[in-house]
């Protein structure tokens, strides 16, 4: 038999998939919101381009109190690098939205576009393993955290013990899945 061709699909995934087939019990009301769900991931994903390209050519937004002009222009204030991985192994790596180091002083700026109730520990783990790729010991540094979403911005100056504990934690955890991935 010939198939017919579908190649423009290879490596999507349709809302309907056979790989998530939980849909098949949903109510109609639980489709409907797991549909608003996935359009505002993708509503998401397509703003973080957007202040990612903002940022990268030094755009600024007009002035507002709403969360993507604020997250934008405090990150062209502040020089800050969109998009940036931090890498400490293949076991163990991220992408800060937003990120600066000058005179000693690391800014991590992470733009959130849903609702859900969020935590400064996904920051710090960044912090975290920026110390670890470019060698700064926490104790050096000051380091600022800033979350922005629904038009508010939480700041927060992790104490370098938490920092510091986490990256003994990045490590600890790294070389124990090295240790099975050798094992195998």
């Amino acid at each position: 038999m010939k198939f017919n061709d579908h190649h423009s699909l290879i490596g999507m995934h349709a809302f309907l998939g056979a790989s998530k087939h939980s849909w098949l019990r949903y109510s109609d009301e639980k489709m409907q919101l797991a549909y608003q769900n996935a359009k505002a991931a993708a509503r998401g994903t397509r703003l973080h381009a957007f202040a990612a390209e903002a940022i990268e050519l030094g755009e600024r937004l007009a002035k507002s109190k709403r969360t993507i002009p604020l997250f934008v222009n405090d990150a062209i204030s502040y020089k800050m690098t969109p998009e940036q991985v931090l890498f400490y192994s293949e076991n163990c790596f991220g992408t800060a939205d937003a990120i600066s180091f000058r005179n000693k002083v690391l800014r991590i700026h992470d733009l959130k576009t849903g609702t859900s109730p969020v935590s400064m520990e996904q920051l710090e783990i960044y912090a975290a393993l920026f110390c670890l790729e470019y060698r700064q010991n926490p104790n050096d540094i000051t380091i600022e955290l800033r979350i922005y979403q629904n038009n508010e911005v939480m700041i927060e100056n992790p104490e370098p013990a938490v920092i510091m504990d986490i990256m003994k934690k990045i490590k600890h955890f790294d070389r124990l899945i090295n240790s099975w991935k050798e094992a195998e």
